[in-house]
C-alpha cells in the first residue's frame, strides 16, 4: 500500500514536471496569448529568463504555423504523431496549419544497440542466442515508437524484428494525459473551440497510440488483413511468428520488395506500373467498401512491390474499421455527387454525421449544390478522389456537423493511396475505378437477401424492446412514486463567467485585507508602541512595508489581465 502511494506521488511529480516543460515550449514558440486564456495553475506562471526571451524573440519572426510544427517536434513522439493527425483535420485547423503539420516526420535517431538487446531479452525471457542466430546492429528503420532490425532465427529463417523503444509507453501515456487536460481547458475556456471537440480528437488519438504501443493489436491487424485477402494472388502480408512476438516485440517474415514510389527501380525490375496502380486501387477500395477493415497508414515506405506486380502492405501499427452503416452512408454520398443530386447528397452527409434527426441546417443543401456544380463541370479525369471528399467535408465546419473520426482516417488513407497511384500512373482515374464498388454497396441494400436480413434484425430488436417495455414502465412509475426521478439541466458557457467572478471575489478579499493592514499599521504608529526605529514603531513600519508589497502584487495582477 505504501509503495503504491509513493509510486503515485512519483508519477504525479513526473507529470507535473512534464506539464511545465510542455507549457514552457509553447510559450517559447509564441503561444503565450493562448496560454493567457487558460486557467493554468499559478505554479506554471514564471518569470522568463533572459535566454528564454532571446529564443522567443528569434522564433517570433517565423510564421505561426511553422512555430507550431517546431514546437511539436521539440516535444517528442506523442506530439509529432498528434500533429500528423491534425494535418488531416481541416475542420479543426486552418489550411496553412494543416499543410505545415503535414511536414512532420516520424524519424528519430536509433536507440543504442545494447538497449535493443536488453528489451529483446526481457520480452523473450531467455538469452537472445537461444532465439536468434543473428540480430543486425544497424536498424532498417527508426521511428518514434519502435525501430526495426533484420535478424535470423536459429532454424535459419530470415525475419524482421520490430522492437519498442525503452520506456516509450510511459512517456507517451504521460503526454496523452497532459494533452487530454489541455484539450479540456481549450474546450471549456477558449471561445469557439467547443464546436471542434478537442477532447474527442485527443481521445481518438489516445486510442490510436494505445494501439501502436501494443504490438499484439498490430499482430491481430496483420492476421485479419491476411484472412480477408486469403487466396488473392495480387497481395501479400508478412507472416507473424507468434513464438517470438510480445506486446513490445514483433517478429515477422522478412519480405524483400521495392517501395511503390521508386518508379525507376520498378521499371528496372521489369514491373508493370499501371498494373500495380490498378491493383493498389482495387485493394484499397475493397478494404473500405467491401471489408470495412483497412490499413490506415499506407505511405510509400509501407507499400512494397514484389515480383509479379504483387502488392505487399507493411507496418499495421495503424488500422481502421468502418461499420456497414458508415460504408453505406459514404457510398450514398458519392453516388449523389456523381448524379449531381444535391438533396440526396445533403441527406447522405447528414446521415454520415449522425444528424438525420436534427433540424434542417439552413443553407446546407445550397452549399452541397454549389460544391457539386463547381467540381463536376469539367472532365471527371481531372478530379482527385481524396481532395474531392476533403473539400466536401469542409462544408461541415460551416454547419457545425461532426463527422465520425474514422471518416477522416479513410480520407487520409485515400489521399496517400491516390498519391501513390498517380506516381505510378499519372493519368490513372481512381474515381472511375471506385464507381463499381460504390454502386454495389449502395444498391446491395435492396437485394432480397439483404432486405430479409434487415427485417429479421429489426424484428428481433423490436421483440426485445417490447419484452422489456413493461418492466421499464414499472421502474419509471416506482421512481416517480418514490420521488427519485429528477431532471438535470446543463448550462454551457458559464465557465468564463465563473472564473471572472472568482477572480473579482479574490481581489476584493485581497483589497479588504490590504486596507485592514494599512489601518492597523497607522494605529500602531499613532500609539507609539515600542520597539522603535528613529522614533517610529517598527511593527507599524513592517505593516506598511507588507501592505505596499501586497498593493504592488494586486496592481501587477490587474495589469497582467489587461483590465484596471
Amino acid at each position: 500500500m505504501l509503495f503504491s502511494r509513493f509510486r503515485q506521488i512519483g508519477r504525479a511529480v513526473g507529470q507535473a514536471q512534464r506539464f511545465r516543460v510542455i507549457v514552457g515550449v509553447f510559450l517559447k514558440y509564441g503561444y503565450d496569448d493562448l496560454a493567457g486564456k487558460l486557467p493554468l495553475p499559478g505554479m506554471w506562471r514564471w518569470l522568463p529568463t533572459r535566454r528564454f526571451r532571446r529564443e522567443q524573440a528569434a522564433l517570433a519572426a517565423l510564421p505561426r504555423p511553422e512555430r507550431l510544427r517546431r514546437a511539436f517536434e521539440e516535444l517528442g513522439p506523442a506530439f509529432v504523431k498528434f500533429g500528423q493527425l491534425l494535418a488531416g483535420r481541416t475542420r479543426l485547423l486552418p489550411r496553412a496549419y494543416t499543410d505545415e503539420l503535414a511536414r512532420l516526420q516520424d524519424h528519430v535517431p536509433p536507440v543504442p544497440f545494447a538497449e535493443v538487446q536488453a528489451v529483446v531479452a526481457v520480452e523473450l525471457r531467455r538469452p537472445i542466442a537461444g532465439c536468434f542466430s543473428r540480430l543486425d546492429e544497424t536498424p532498417l528503420g527508426s521511428a518514434s515508437i519502435a525501430q526495426v532490425h533484420r535478424a535470423r532465427l536459429t532454424d535459419g529463417t530470415d525475419v524482421v524484428v520490430k522492437v519498442q523503444r525503452p520506456n516509450i509507453a510511459r512517456t507517451v501515456r504521460t503526454d496523452l494525459e497532459i494533452m487530454a487536460r489541455l484539450a479540456e481547458l481549450l474546450e471549456n475556456h477558449v471561445e469557439g473551440w467547443a464546436a471542434h471537440q478537442p477532447t474527442a480528437v485527443v481521445a481518438e488519438f489516445a486510442r490510436r497510440m494505445e494501439q501502436e504501443l501494443d504490438f499484439s493489436a498490430e499482430v491481430a491487424g496483420m492476421e485479419r488483413f491476411a484472412r480477408q485477402f486469403e487466396g488473392d494472388p495480387t497481395t501479400r502480408v508478412p507472416r507473424v511468428d507468434r513464438a517470438f512476438s510480445t506486446p513490445r516485440l514483433l517478429t515477422m517474415e522478412c519480405i524483400e520488395g521495392i517501395p511503390a514510389s521508386q518508379t525507376a527501380a520498378l521499371d528496372a525490375a521489369g514491373l508493370d506500373r499501371r498494373e500495380i496502380a490498378r491493383r493498389l486501387a482495387d485493394l484499397t477500395l475493397r478494404q473500405i467498401f467491401v471489408h470495412g477493415f483497412f490499413h490506415a497508414d499506407p505511405h510509400p515506405g509501407n507499400v512494397h512491390i514484389l515480383p509479379g506486380n504483387v502488392v505487399c502492405f507493411l507496418d499495421f501499427g495503424m488500422t481502421g474499421f468502418l461499420i456497414r452503416d458508415r460504408r453505406e452512408a459514404l457510398a450514398a454520398l458519392l453516388v449523389a455527387i456523381a448524379q449531381r443530386d444535391e438533396r440526396a447528397g445533403t441527406a447522405a452527409l447528414l446521415r454520415l454525421a449522425d444528424a438525420e434527426l436534427e433540424e434542417p441546417k439552413p443553407g446546407l443543401e445550397a452549399d452541397v449544390a454549389e460544391f457539386i456544380h463547381r467540381h463536376f463541370t469539367g472532365p471527371v479525369r481531372e478530379l482527385m478522389f481524396a481532395r474531392l471528399l476533403q473539400h466536401l467535408f469542409t462544408i461541415t465546419t460551416r454547419h457545425a456537423l461532426t463527422l465520425p473520426p474514422e471518416i477522416f482516417t479513410v480520407v487520409k488513407m485515400l489521399g496517400q493511396i491516390e498519391h501513390l497511384v498517380l506516381v505510378l500512373a499519372p493519368d490513372y482515374d481512381l474515381l472511375e475505378q471506385a464507381k463499381p464498388f460504390v454502386r454495389e454497396l449502395h444498391t446491395g441494400r435492396l437485394r432480397p437477401r439483404q432486405v430479409m436480413r434487415q427485417l429479421v434484425t429489426f424484428g428481433g430488436d423490436a421483440l426485445v424492446l417490447l419484452r422489456g417495455l413493461p418492466l421499464e414502465l414499472r421502474r419509471i412509475a416506482a421512481q416517480l412514486r418514490g420521488g427519485k426521478s429528477r431532471v438535470t439541466f446543463r448550462v454551457e458557457g458559464l465557465s468564463p463567467l465563473n472564473a471572472t467572478l472568482e477572480r473579482v471575489t479574490n481581489r476584493l478579499a485581497f483589497a479588504v485585507v490590504l486596507a485592514a493592514l494599512i489601518v492597523a499599521s497607522a494605529l500602531i504608529i499613532h500609539s507609539s508602541i515600542n520597539p522603535k526605529w528613529h522614533g517610529i514603531p517598527i511593527i507599524g513600519l513592517v505593516g506598511y512595508t507588507f501592505a505596499g508589497l501586497m498593493g504592488m502584487a494586486l496592481l501587477v495582477s490587474i495589469l497582467r489581465h489587461g483590465r484596471m
